[in-house]
């Protein structure tokens, strides 16, 4: 079963002295802070190993959409108010508050990720590695984002994927690959169709 954004990227996490987790966090922050608009090719692949391919487009504030690769009915997207999980297999959705959602780090670029997020080690001075959590919703489930230090990326940094975990403990990897920053992307490739049982996703 696909499940909405939420495994490993196979890299062993420890913890950092504090004054590198601050540097680290402060990288981030300029990263996300130079990023508008982003698109990726990305595989996402569940607990069990199963994974499917698709596209990923992003625009701040609040937009995402990840298009799966053709015969998966399955359509995430963020509108700007609400993220959605559309099963148009079944013709069912699903919302969450964006604020709520654990990509919310990547939409909202008036969250300090300061205030909810720590670095974490992978061992390897040009990756950084950053979790995200609300201590106050575990509901809201938890990510951490890996990140490579690149010359000529916003910020230095380019995106490498995430590891999200849901309430339930379901575990999700999303690796990225083939991504452009601060492109043009219209508001309307937010747009969705109302998910009926074996209706088109767009």
């Amino acid at each position: 079963m696909i499940r909405p954004l939420t495994t490993s990227l196979g890299i062993a996490l420890v913890t950092m002295p504090a004054a590198a987790a601050v540097d680290g966090l402060a990288l981030v922050k300029a990263h996300l802070g130079a990023v508008d608009t982003m698109t990726a090719d990305f595989e996402q692949i569940d607990r069990v190993g199963n994974s499917v391919r698709g596209v990923l487009t992003l625009k701040k504030p609040g937009k995402i959409r990840f298009q799966y690769e053709k015969g998966v009915p399955i359509l995430v997207v963020a509108d700007g108010k609400s993220l959605w999980f559309l099963d148009y297999q079944v013709g069912q959705k699903q919302r969450w508050p964006i604020a709520n959602a654990p990509l919310g780090i990547l939409l909202d670029p008036t969250k300090d990720a300061t205030r909810f997020a720590k670095t974490v080690d992978t061992g390897d001075p040009r990756i950084i590695s950053v979790e995200a959590s609300d201590p106050r919703h575990p509901e809201y489930g938890r990510i951490t984002m890996v990140f490579a230090r690149i010359a000529g990326a916003p910020g230095g940094l380019m995106l490498q994927g995430w590891v999200a975990l849901d309430a339930q403990n379901n575990r999700t990897t999303v690796r990225l690959a083939n991504q452009r920053f601060n492109i043009a992307i219209p508001d309307n490739a937010f747009r969705f169709n109302e998910p009926r049982r074996g209706s088109p996703r767009n």
